[in-house]
């Protein structure tokens, strides 16, 4: 059987790019140019909480760092480098081919190549954490405390389908294999706007990924930026396999629904042509969906500019009883 070391070298190491130090030593190193600050997040995912047993480990590899992927680009950062922990139950060497090539496809894709990390035997479920490390200008991060009253909100990509697949798979709707096939590739395959978080240095005054839900996660820019909002629901990007659920679950879906990885960022109204342009040259589709106000507080209106009543909450790993 492979040891801990013949896995690591077979399945996570790979040539660091020049300058860097990777997998090997005790610790991995990497240059930052200079006037430039790091910018570092961590995500923890547990088998039964954050994915299913059953989830395909190249979707899964390529999940795993896209969820830092996103946080990254919501500060407008450029991927350096990430490190990966692992705790497995046991040891499938096809499963791990897997889980790698997902992984490792992703990092290419997004110049963030895999320097370090730790693997160990876990007495229950599997458990993954990765690191990112990512560059951005001194001074020019996107931030969560920049909304500015007046700034329209945007949204980029489609909402809903993550949460729309998840719920099918759980059993909280009824089995549909048609809509499942349409919006599982959203929960398990996300795609981080690297390029469109770098497009919007300059541009957005505030912005976040959106994880836990539109509603809960602009509720943290409001919350840091001492501001309010008013959203437009008729405005808000449906993924289009949405378009048969009943009220109820689609503003579930659009306003809770997690799992998304798209940016909610805010600008100024004077700034729109540019901001178009920037999302166009980073191939991203961008929606403007409400605006920041200066008091605080959340509206969500209809059609008819009237508020919608039982707004769903986001995600919480620790929700009051």
């Amino acid at each position: 059987m492979a040891s801990e070391f013949d896995l690591i070298a077979r399945y996570f190491t790979r040539a660091a790019p020049n300058g860097l130090l990777g997998v090997g030593d005790d610790c991995a190193l990497f240059p930052v140019p200079p006037g430039e600050q790091v910018a570092t997040s961590t995500d923890l995912l547990l088998e039964g909480r954050h994915f299913f047993p059953d989830v395909d480990p190249k979707a899964l590899g390529h999940k795993a760092l896209a969820v830092n992927l996103s946080d990254l680009a919501a500060m407008g950062a450029r991927p350096i480098g990430c490190v990966l922990g692992l705790a497995l139950p046991h040891l499938h060497e096809p499963w791990l081919a897997a889980f790698a090539e997902g992984f490792h496809a992703l990092a290419a894709a997004h110049g963030c190549p895999l320097i370090g990390g730790d693997t160990t035997r876990s007495a229950h479920d599997l458990a993954i954490s990765v690191t990112v490390f990512g560059a951005v200008p001194a001074g020019q991060a996107l931030r969560r405390d920049g909304a500015q009253a007046g700034d329209d909100i945007w949204v980029s990509g489609e909402l809903g389908a993550a949460d729309v697949a998840y719920r099918l798979l759980d059993g909280q709707y009824p089995s549909d294999a048609a809509l499942l096939a349409a919006t599982r590739g959203a929960l398990e395959w996300p795609e981080p706007q690297v390029a469109l978080g770098l497009a919007l240095r300059g541009i957005a005054n505030a912005a976040i990924d959106l994880s836990d839900g539109l509603l809960q996660d602009l509720g943290h820019i409001l919350a840091a930026s001492r501001a309010g909002a008013c959203l437009r629901f008729a405005d808000l990007p449906m993924a289009p396999a949405l378009s048969g659920l009943d009220a109820a679950p689609l503003q579930r879906a659009l306003l809770g629904g997690g799992d998304v990885y798209q940016l909610c960022f805010t600008a100024p109204a004077s700034r729109r042509e540019a901001l178009l342009a920037a999302a166009a040259s980073a191939g991203s589709r961008v929606t403007r969906v409400g605006e920041i106000l200066p008091q605080p507080g959340m509206t969500v209106v209809d059609a008819h500019g009237q508020p919608l009543a039982d707004l769903p909450a986001g995600f919480d790993h620790f929700p009051a009883d």
